[in-house]
């Protein structure tokens, strides 16, 4: 059962007078759910949302899976009592009809007002998290923020430029790969043939991203690439049939390739992973393509790997 307190405990929200409209909605970088923030609202400078001046009153937003969407309206329709005492409330939007739970809360030793809704994007739900202190939840009210969340709306596309200017580093070739998805703003890009609604898997994709961990040491880079290549998310069954030491940009890096099964069809597929070592972070940079389109994928993958460049 979905449990509503799931939909606030993320302390973040708004300090605002009144709402604007629709059509002056704002979208946070990177993101494709956006709002028209309450008077008095910036963008954040450390999350993705709006923040007052002094960054007590806050509103977060975020993009989570489509089940989670789905989940919460099933719950709402077999219990629309809520459980834990707090009811999830019903509000109508551009976007379609969200759910929000309105909780009172402690933040340390300050008592706070915290909403939590969640509205479907299609491919992905739409959150958003508001926290309030409560001396100024007389300016801030519960119309106030209802109104606010009232104005959520979605965009299908994230322009490729700001999802691109969000990233770590630069990409200087994008090897013609027609679609381009931030899986989290600032964290890892997907470059895909396919639209997100069929599958990546079924004809060559990319994912790029850093991670903040490295091995400690130079001799267990090869059981760490490995050990990796095995564990990437959606790919099942995978055979390592290539692993070694290799240079990019002149920087050590490894590369390690598998056949695996991915996807709802059990697409047949190669991977490439390759792991470029070099400071606190380790970029990862991820190649899958259909076994059969394999020969004509690879050299696009090298493209784009070579392209990589450390943002100046």
């Amino acid at each position: 059962m979905m449990r509503f307190r799931i939909l606030t405990v993320v302390a973040l929200l708004i300090a605002t007078l009144r709402p604007g409209s629709a059509a002056d909605a704002t979208f946070p970088p990177g993101l494709r759910i956006g709002l028209a923030p309450l008077v008095g609202l910036v963008r954040a400078k450390s999350f993705s949302g709006f923040e007052s001046d002094d960054q007590r009153v806050k509103v977060l937003m975020t993009e989570l899976p489509a089940e989670a969407y789905n989940e919460v309206s099933n719950a709402f329709k077999n219990n629309p009592g809520g459980a834990g005492g707090i009811k999830p409330e019903k509000i109508e939007t551009p976007a379609g009809t969200a759910y929000y739970t309105t909780e009172t809360a402690k933040d340390g030793a300050d008592t706070v007002r915290r909403y939590s809704m969640i509205v479907s994007g299609g491919m992905f739900s739409g959150y958003v998290a508001v926290q309030i202190p409560e001396n100024v939840i007389k300016i801030y009210s519960d119309d106030a923020v209802r109104q606010m969340f009232a104005s959520t709306t979605i965009r299908k596309d994230v322009p490729v430029q700001e999802q691109l200017g969000l990233m770590p580093f630069n990409l200087t070739d994008l090897s013609n790969f027609k679609n381009v998805r931030t899986l989290a703003p600032g964290a890892a890009l997907v470059l895909a043939d396919s639209e997100e609604s069929k599958g990546f898997e079924v004809a060559p994709f990319m994912v790029i991203g850093l991670l903040a961990i490295t091995p400690p040491q130079p001799d267990d880079r090869a059981r760490f690439a490995q050990q990796a290549a095995t564990t990437i998310p959606g790919v099942r069954d995978a055979r390592i049939t290539m692993s070694e030491p290799i240079r990019i940009d002149g920087q050590p890096a490894y590369e390690t390739r598998i056949d695996a099964t991915s996807g709802k069809d059990n697409t047949s597929v190669t991977v490439v992973q390759w792991l470029r070592f070099g400071g606190p972070n380790m970029l990862r940079i991820i190649g899958s393509a259909p076994r059969d389109q394999w020969s004509t994928a690879f050299p696009r993958f090298r493209a784009v790997r070579d392209g990589i460049q450390p943002r100046s």
